[in-house]
């Protein structure tokens, strides 16, 4: 038996549990949205069984706590008939595990950099060389020491060289009013012409003194600083010649791991990261090949197995910045795995992308209240408030058809598609120009009813947590206390039920999902809202609904008030 049959035994499991009665999916699944096959999830099932049952390695999923490292890991299941007619299924995990890329069980990376005597390790063994000859040579006290001697010295010369311009203006005030006054002399016959010459000539001299005084008091300055500065320049300059050969290793080194990354897809080509993203805005990011995803479709074409269906999960506590719930399937990330994916699943008969579909098909939008300035709807779940990418259908694409003759720009603020509730749209310029100055100055007063999977104990509190944009996974939003924009909640407890709490939340912000990122996060509420596909469990709509409205007529000023109650 061959090497590469012996790995394909050992990393193919069938099934544990009785799958006569169920059906195989007509298509494989489409990766960054879908609902797990039955068969995706009887494989995560079994694979989560293993992973607390297992006793080859170790590693601290941080159960129930949130981590400061974010110890959970992303596992994937795919579905797949070997060459024997066998239905089972293949395991993998993203990224590294405990410092490890091969487990058993599990499949191997699509190229293992930490191999015996492998380039990456070699290479990596001379960077972090040069990383101790840096922190070594930075932790010279001389360097500390004539850096602030540079700076005292800097800061001294400029006030001397200030002292200096500040003479030369009162001497040329000074001598501006000698020559005035001797220029009336002359007038006045009280001072004779050569007398008069001799003066500014005098004052000449004078200017060009002090001009040669600020000229020789530059170079003086000058001659100190530079000696501080190559004092200074002796230690720091070995610093930045080998921070510059790190840096040209480093790069080395990451295109030589972007060559090694070659992807074989289902009509047998290969591809490596850097074809995958040369028509990218950005080159492959850190972990890219790394997932889970690739590495089992990766390992199924190589080893001849019929990929059938997908899925991911999340196992252990969530990452610091984004949301991810123990056992919850997520899709794979744009970022990173769409280039790597859409070139694997060629030759395989995939599921259509969902969000291609219009969702407000068949849809009201239902308008609460109208009259010449503004127009307030009622936005279904599932409804976009401006045209999409692909979909054009929208509150503006509705409310635009139905007053064609407005003058205003109609949008001035925003619910997420899967969000319902009241909207506010302007239809003349004078309205728009009003409501956008209330939203700006936050005149406006929202309230959203959410039901939020979990109990609270408290009744009342306030969430303050920045939220930025996942640049490699959008649309989702992480919580970043560095580069995120400020964003806070209040929120107030409504209603308890058995596994539920129905809330009130008024957003003082009005961040991109900030009211679902605030409910979910650990930092939180941590508890998803119910339904939400991004940042919890998708259920038949998201439990978010824009429930209160309160503004002030653009043209009257009179206080308006609406509410619409939620239909879950």
């Amino acid at each position: 038996m061959s090497a590469l049959s012996t790995l394909k035994d050992q990393c193919f499991t069938p099934f544990k549990s009785d799958i006569g009665d169920i059906e195989l999916p007509a298509k494989f699944t489409y990766p960054f949205c879908y609902q797990p096959h039955e068969l995706s999830q009887l494989a995560a099932k079994e694979l989560q069984e293993h992973l607390l049952t297992q006793t080859f390695w170790q590693h601290d999923f941080s159960f129930g706590e949130p981590s400061k490292e974010g110890n959970g890991k992303m596992f994937g299941v795919l579905v797949v008939i070997n060459q024997s007619n066998e239905l089972g299924y293949l395991s993998a995990f993203s990224g590294k595990i405990s410092d490890r890329n091969l487990l058993p069980h599990f499949v191997p990376p699509v190229f293992d950099m930490l191999t015996k005597d492998s380039f990456f390790l070699t290479e990596q063994a001379l960077i972090n060389q040069i990383n101790d000859q840096v922190d070594a040579l930075e932790s010279n006290p001389k360097i500390a020491e004539y850096a602030a001697k540079l700076a005292d010295i800097e800061n001294s010369t400029e006030q001397l060289i200030e002292l200096q311009r500040a003479k030369i203006i009162v001497g040329r005030k000074s001598r501006k009013s000698r020559r005035q006054e001797a220029s009336q002399a002359v007038k006045d016959k009280q001072l004779s012409e050569q007398a008069f010459e001799g003066l500014l000539a005098e004052l000449g001299k004078e200017s060009v003194f002090e001009k040669n005084e600020l000229k020789a008091l530059k170079q003086h300055c000058d001659e100190q600083i530079s000696a501080a500065k190559y004092k200074l320049m002796n230690l720091t300059d070995e610093i930045a010649e080998l921070k510059n050969t790190r840096r040209q290793h480093s790069n080395d080194l990451q295109q030589r791991l972007f060559e090694q990354y070659r992807f074989l897809n289902a009509k047998g080509e290969y591809k490596n990261l850097q074809q995958l993203f040369k028509d990218m805005p950005h080159p492959p990011p850190a972990g890219a090949g790394d997932c889970a995803a690739p590495k089992l479709l990766h390992f199924a074409f190589e080893q001849g197995l019929t990929p059938i269906a997908m899925a991911e999960f999340w196992w252990g506590a969530a990452p610091k910045s984004e949301i991810r719930q123990h056992q919850n399937y997520y899709p794979a990330c744009l970022g990173k795995c769409q280039p790597i994916l859409s070139h694997m699943l060629l030759g395989l008969s995939v599921e259509e992308n969902p969000l291609l579909n219009n969702p407000a098909l068949n849809k009201t939008l239902e308008i609460v209240y109208q009259d010449d300035d503004i127009v307030v709807v009622n936005k279904p779940a599932e409804f976009l408030s401006v045209p999409g990418k692909n979909i054009k259908d929208s509150v503006y694409h509705r409310i635009k058809a139905q007053f064609p003759d407005a003058t205003g720009n109609y949008i001035i603020h925003r619910l997420d598609m899967s969000t319902s509730g009241l909207m506010v749209l302007s239809l003349t310029k004078r309205a728009q120009k009003s409501l956008q100055q209330q939203f700006i100055t936050r005149a406006v007063k929202k309230r959203y009813v959410a039901l939020i999977d979990g109990l609270l104990a408290e009744d009342q509190g306030e969430i303050n947590l920045p939220l930025i944009g996942d640049y490699y996974d959008r649309p989702r939003q992480m919580v970043c206390f560095d580069e995120g924009k400020p964003a806070k909640t209040q929120w107030q407890v409504v209603e308890r039920t058995t596994h539920q709490t129905k809330v009130f939340l008024h957003p003082t912000t009005g961040r991109t999902h900030q009211l679902r990122v605030h409910c979910a996060h650990q930092l939180g509420l941590n508890m998803p809202i119910i339904g939400d596909d991004l940042y919890g469990v998708k259920g038949e709509r998201l439990h978010l609904h824009a429930q209160r409205l309160e503004l002030n007529h653009p043209i009257t000023k009179q206080l308006l008030v609406f509410e619409v109650d939620a239909d879950f």
